[in-house]
C-alpha cells in the first residue's frame, strides 16, 4: 500500500540545515508519491534557499512564506495541514533533532489501518532524548510531559510524548477549523481537541549542529498559557490572570497601608495598577485569537480601563461598606470583592470590548437581512458563559 504524503516542515532561520534535511527526507521517500511543503516565518534566506535545493531534490518541494507569524509554530504547522497536497501529514522540525529515517516507520504504523495519528516519542522504549542536551532542558521536559498528561489523563493515556513535534496525522481525521495552535505544541492542541486514535513508534532526538534553539522563558509562558486554555477554557484563563491581579492588589494595598497610607487611597492605587497589567495580559493570552475582528488597541483599552474603574468606583465603597460593617479586614474585604465583580469583567470583555467591529458592506448587509433576529443581551451572557466555561477540554 502506498500512501500520498506531505512533509510539513516549519522554519524559522535554518537555511543552513535546509539541504541536507532535503537530500535525507527524499532518500527516506524514496518510491512513494509525496511532497515537502516548507511553511517558513524566517528572518534570514531560508526560503530563498528551499528554492534553490528543490531544482535537484527528486521529489516535488514548495515554500510558504507568511506574512505574518501568526500562532507560532503551531500557526504554521495549521496553515500546513491546510494548504497540504496529501490528506497524510507528517510534522517535522527543521533543524534535523527529528531524524528523517524514522519517516519510513511512522508510515508502516499508519498503514496499519488503525490509528489516525503516530508520533515518534523520545520517551518509549527506543526512544531517546539527549538531543535535548542539558540536564536542565530535559528536567523541564519531562516535567511539561507529566503535567500535560496529568492535566489530560484519559486523552494522553496511550501517548508518552505528547508534545513532540515529529508526527503523522490524518487530515481527515481533524478539524482543522477547530485548532486554536499557540505556540510549539500543536500535536497537544490536536490530541486536547480531537477524538483521535494514536500510536507511536521510537525515536532518537537528535542534537542540534546549526542555528540556535527556538526554546525560552516566552515560549515555557505561552506553553503554559496554552495548556490552561486547552483544560480549563478561556473563562479560567481569564480567572487565572485575574487572580494573579488581585494577589498584586492585595500586595500593593499591603505595602501602601504598611506604609502608612490609608486603606482606601491604597485600594485606588492598587486598583488603577492592576487594571492595565491585566488588560495586557488578557490580550496576549486570553483573547488573542478574537484580536483581529474586534476594534483597535487603543478601543480595546479605553473601553477595558473605563468598565474596570466604573467597577471600582462601585466595588471600593462596597469594600469600605463591608470593613466598617462587618469589622473585617480591609485585605480580605478587598479579596471577596474581587472574586464578586470577575463575573461581570470577563461578560463585558468578552461580549463588548472583544465583539467583532461593527460595519458590513452592501452584499453582507443584505445578508444580514435574511439572517433570524439577532440574540438578545441575556441570551448572549447565557451563550457565553455556556461556551467558555465549558470548553474544550475533557468533559
Amino acid at each position: 500500500m502506498r500512501t500520498a504524503v506531505t512533509i510539513i516542515v516549519p522554519t524559522f532561520n535554518e537555511r543552513e540545515n535546509i539541504a541536507e534535511l532535503i537530500a535525507r527526507v527524499a532518500a527516506a521517500l524514496a518510491g512513494r508519491d509525496a511532497e515537502i511543503l516548507v511553511v517558513d516565518d524566517s528572518t534570514d534566506d531560508t526560503a530563498g534557499e528551499v528554492e534553490r535545493v528543490s531544482a535537484g531534490a527528486g521529489l516535488p518541494v514548495r515554500v510558504i512564506r507568511r506574512p505574518e507569524n501568526t500562532g507560532g509554530l503551531g500557526g504554521a504547522v495549521a496553515l500546513g495541514l491546510s494548504e497540504a497536497a496529501g490528506d497524510v501529514c507528517i510534522v517535522m522540525d527543521g533543524d534535523l533533532q527529528h531524524p528523517p529515517e524514522v519517516i519510513p516507520q511512522l508510515l508502516s504504523r499508519f498503514e496499519q489501518g488503525d490509528v489516525d495519528i503516530v508520533a515518534a516519542s523520545r520517551y518509549m522504549g527506543g526512544g531517546d532524548s539527549r538531543g535535548l542536551g542539558t540536564a536542565m532542558r530535559f528536567g523541564v521536559s519531562r516535567a511539561a510531559t507529566w503535567l500535560t498528561k496529568a492535566m489530560f489523563p484519559r486523552r494522553l493515556a496511550t501517548s508518552t510524548d505528547p508534545m513532540t513535534g515529529f508526527f503523522l496525522v490524518d487530515r481527515q481525521s481533524l478539524d482543522l477549523t477547530g485548532l486554536r495552535p499557540q505556540g510549539f505544541k500543536i500535536l497537544l492542541e490536536i490530541l486536547a481537541r480531537s477524538d483521535v486514535r494514536i500510536a507511536e513508534v521510537p525515536m532518537e532526538f537528535s542534537e542540534r549542529r546549526n542555528g540556535t534553539s527556538k526554546a525560552s522563558l516566552r515560549q515555557g509562558a505561552t506553553f503554559i498559557a496554552h495548556l490552561t486554555r486547552l483544560r480549563f477554557g478561556k473563562m479560567s484563563l481569564f480567572a487565572l490572570i485575574g487572580g494573579i491581579g488581585a494577589v498584586a492588589n492585595l500586595a500593593i494595598m499591603w505595602v501602601l497601608t504598611t506604609m502608612g497610607m490609608p486603606y482606601i487611597w491604597a485600594a485606588i492605587i492598587g486598583a488603577e495598577v492592576t487594571i492595565v497589567g491585566n488588560f495586557f495580559l488578557q490580550e496576549r493570552f486570553v483573547f488573542g485569537d478574537m484580536r483581529p475582528d474586534a476594534r483597535g488597541v487603543g478601543a480595546r483599552f479605553a473601553a477595558s480601563f473605563t468598565f474596570n474603574n466604573v467597577e471600582a468606583a462601585l466595588r471600593i465603597p462596597i469594600m469600605a461598606l463591608m470593613v466598617e460593617t462587618w469589622h473585617i479586614s480591609s485585605v480580605l474585604a478587598t479579596g471577596l470583592s474581587l472574586i464578586v465583580a470577575f463575573f461581570a469583567r470577563f461578560l463585558f470583555h468578552s461580549l463588548f470590548v472583544y465583539a467583532p467591529r461593527r460595519g458590513r458592506s452592501g452584499a453582507d448587509a443584505a445578508s444580514a437581512a435574511r439572517e433570524p433576529e439577532p440574540d438578545t443581551a441575556a441570551q448572549r451572557i447565557i451563550r457565553a458563559i455556556d461556551a467558555e466555561a465549558m470548553r474544550p477540554g475533557e468533559l
